[in-house]
This record gives C-alpha cells, structure tokens and sequence, in this order.
C-alpha cells in the first residue's frame, strides 16, 4: 500500500469571472508518496497554482475529494483548516511575504507566536530553522537589508520551523537569478533528503523541474504527463 501523503480524487474547480466561466482543474488524480519531491510544470494558465491552492485548503474544491495526511480537507471547517496548514503544512512563495518592520528571526517566529506556541520556544524552533538553511548571521536584519537570496532562505525557514509534514513552493526561484537560484534549489533538495519531508513545487524552470524525482507536466487544467507513471528516471544533474 503507498505511503501517501497527498491523495486528490477527481478535483475540479470552476471559476465563473461573470462573462466567463473557466474550469481551472478538470478531474485531477494526484497521489504523492511521503518524503516525495514533486514538480509541477507547465504554461501560464494551465491550472498549476490552482493545484497547488486547492491541495493546500487555501481554495476551495466544486468536486472531488483531497486527502493531506490522511485528513479530508472537505470535512474541515475554516478554523479547522488554518490550524491544519499551520502545523502540517510549509508555504514558499515568489514574493517571500516577509513582513518589512520585523527582523529575519521575528519573521520566522511569527506563524508559531499566531498559533499559539511559547515565545520561547518559537523563538528557538525559529533560529534553529535559520541556523538549518544558513543565514544565522542575518538573524537580526531586516528584509530590506538582505538579498533576494537572503530573504529566500528566511521564507524556507519559516516554512520549516514548524517542522511541516509538506512544504509547498511556487516559482520559488522566479524573483532570483540562476545563481542564486541554484543555491536554494539545492538547499531544499538537501533539506528533503535530511527531513524526509515532501515537496511540492510549482514552476516555469526546467532546470528546477530536473531536480525533482517526479516531474508533472499540466495543459488546459489536466495533467498530460507524469514521469512516475512513464517510469522515467528524474534528473541528477545539478543546476547551470
């Protein structure tokens, strides 16, 4: 039996814009085993960050059934679903989202200080995070005063300090040059490899898409190919 830790059944999801209606996702199966590194691929408008929304309860479904660790995200209330995401889930997005006015290491307590946990303890998950992905010297700086790649590596810390069961990325490396790039991208692949933890990123990059062990590729909000099921070898080579 798969060890999953991602189980989607027959997902759509609809859009009505008022003139248009946009059917985003058409019947989505997307299983991923635990400990997974899965890139999803494909052309603007193909359905992809909508994927990645919907498996994360950060939108909701028309039809189907998806399961994160076993829970059933339809069976979940709002209140429920937050509290869910904040301990199972990680989140690194193109834009960062790292508050201006708080220092690196407030950034990173601040999801577990809203959830409740001890300001101690948020504060010492917080900087082993950034100690775990190398800015440890930044700790205390502001975002305006780091680099892109500084502020990247503050983001994966942040979606690691709770120690999540799956961390999902969204062009993770769009907001980056390619070396820069490399460095996270080989950062996360080294932390999935340490923690057993699943990713999922969504991208535009091929170079990305070669680092992961499974590569998805989405046309008109269907999956077109898959390379566990075509029983292709993922990529090893590491980025230029």
């Amino acid at each position: 039996m798969i060890d999953s830790i991602i189980d989607a059944r027959g997902v759509w999801k609809r859009y009505d814009t008022g003139r248009h209606k946009v059917e985003a996702l058409k019947g989505i199966d997307f299983v991923v085993r635990r400990g997974d590194v899965v890139a999803v691929m494909g052309p603007s408008g193909c359905g992809k960050t909508t994927l990645l929304n919907c498996l994360s309860g950060l939108d909701v479904i028309d039809s189907g059934s998806i399961k994160i660790a076993g829970r059933d995200l339809q069976e979940l209330t709002d209140n429920q679903k937050t509290d869910f995401r904040a301990r199972e889930m990680g989140f690194v997005f193109q834009t960062y989202n790292l508050l201006p006015v708080l220092t690196g290491v407030e950034n990173v307590e601040l999801p577990m200080l809203v959830g409740g946990v001890k300001p101690s303890v948020a504060r010492k998950r917080a900087q082993e995070a950034i100690d775990m992905v190398g800015v440890g010297e930044w700790a205390r700086h502001r975002p305006a005063e780091m680099s892109g790649g500084q502020r990247q590596r503050f983001t994966i810390a942040r979606a690691l300090a709770t120690k999540p069961a799956i961390v999902w990325a969204d062009e993770p490396t769009g907001a980056l040059d390619s070396e820069t790039s490399a460095g996270i991208m080989d950062l996360m692949v080294q932390l999935n490899r340490q923690n057993d933890q699943t990713f999922v990123w969504v991208t535009h990059a091929e170079e990305v898409g070669a680092l992961a062990r499974r590569l998805i590729r989405m046309r008109d909000g269907l999956i077109v190919s898959d390379s566990a099921e075509a029983n292709v070898a993922p990529a090893a080579a590491p980025l230029a």
